[in-house]
């Protein structure tokens, strides 16, 4: 009883630190085009978003009860080998966001702990305790439609935002005001990041409290203590600011300009919230990578650098399988092993860790220098520095030389 009590504090341990990886990793999704336009300061910013995630902890749990009572079959689990089976799906998971971060990709936190949670139950139980219907229903599908909703809405909003303020064509800051718009479309993001990556690591804790029968199955809900600890080191992980990755979204993706910047975050916040009521435990990264690319598009003359948008994708499609392997592989460690694979696994995910961070200290991404630089790797929308006409400056060209005529 004391050792199974001892894994399931080195699980919640460990969920909590992926907490705080998703934090810091995730920020991008709400900050970066805020910061890449001039709407906020990149440490107000920050903080901003710190401080709403923590409030959009609290205001859902549907999230939560898919993956403490939907995605894995807790019933066909005994209580003495799943704990340590989260235990190695969160070690892959947790590798995943460390090298992502490291290389500034803005992959999905999502998808590396279902990754990791899937692989690890392959290895330690089997496929029987996994409900395919319910990873298809709720993780691959929203996967698939959610940046392309985010994108189409994103370009509908960018072509109706510039629509409006077309008289302001030929005034280089004529569309500074959606600057202001921002920090409310951008705090709603934020908002929205709360009410569905929060809930996956309260999600992981409830599973493994139901695991042990620290918790009846009959209620999946996260227990208060678990949703406050959740909540709060999102919102510590948020506040110490993923600037790789913001570096990337903001400025690698494509030249943000405030009107855009308004409409990627506008759309973004409306598919995570949607999706949030329903229970669908999609990936906030790529809802925002969708729709900034979205908005890119809708500005005319735009074209698009599928260099960037392949570099991004490659990131999306390996999440799941590489995060699954690294679970899979910390999962065949405590098959092989017993009790003493969770410390193997836990000295090694400690190595890991520690590695990839004073890896990152060569090159290190601050608030004063995340902004500094376009990304190495360019553009994804091209946007001419001098749009042609549109079609209504074109009609009138022709009446001036008609009457001229």
């Amino acid at each position: 009883m004391e050792s199974a009590a001892l894994i399931i504090v080195l699980v919640i341990v460990l969920a909590l630190f992926f907490d705080f990886t998703n934090g810091f990793h995730d920020t991008a999704n709400a900050m970066a085009t805020p910061i890449a336009t001039g709407a906020l300061k990149p440490k107000v910013a920050v903080l901003l978003a710190a401080s709403l995630n923590l409030v959009g902890a609290f205001l859902s749990t549907e999230v939560a009860k898919t993956i403490s009572g939907g995605m894995i079959r807790e019933e066909q689990l005994s209580p003495d080998i799943f704990p340590p089976i989260i235990f190695a799906g969160l070690i892959g998971a947790i590798t995943w966001n460390m090298l992502t971060w490291l290389l500034g990709l803005p992959s999905s936190s999502s998808h590396a702990l279902f990754g990791g949670l899937i692989g690890a139950t392959l290895v330690g139980v089997g496929a029987s305790a996994i409900d395919t219907g319910v990873v298809l229903s709720k993780v691959i599908l929203p996967a698939l439609i959610a940046p392309l909703t985010a994108g189409v809405i994103a370009f509908i909003v960018t072509k109706i935002a510039y629509g409006v303020t077309r008289r302001y064509d030929m005034k280089a800051d004529g569309r500074d005001g959606f600057r202001w718009g921002q920090i409310f479309t951008s705090s709603l993001v934020a908002l929205a990041h709360g009410t569905n990556d929060a809930q996956k690591t309260m999600g992981v804790i409830t599973l493994a409290l139901i695991t042990v029968g620290w918790q009846s199955s009959a209620n999946p809900d996260p227990q208060l203590w678990v949703v406050f600890a959740c909540a709060i080191t999102i919102a510590l992980g948020t506040y110490m600011g993923g600037w790789r990755i913001i570096r990337t979204l903001g400025k690698g993706l494509t030249d943000v300009k405030p009107a855009q910047g308004f409409s990627a975050e506008t759309s973004t916040a409306a598919t995570i919230l949607a999706s949030s009521a329903l229970g669908f435990a999609l990936s906030t990264t790529q809802v925002a990578s969708g729709s900034v690319i979205g908005s890119g598009l809708g500005r005319r003359g735009s074209t698009v650098r599928w260099n960037t948008v392949g570099r991004i994708m490659i990131g999306w499609v390996l999440t799941l399988p590489a995060a699954g392997a690294v679970g899979a592989a910390a999962a065949l460690i405590v098959v092989w092993l017993g009790g003493w694979g969770v410390a193997v696994d836990a000295v090694i995910a400690v190595v890991i860790v520690l590695g990839l961070f004073l890896r990152s200290r060569r090159d290190e991404v601050t608030s004063a220098n995340a902004m500094s630089e376009v990304a190495d790797s360019g553009a994804a929308v091209k946007v001419p520095r001098k749009p042609g006409p549109t079609r209504r400056q074109r009609r009138l060209d022709r009446e001036k030389i008609g009457k001229d005529a």
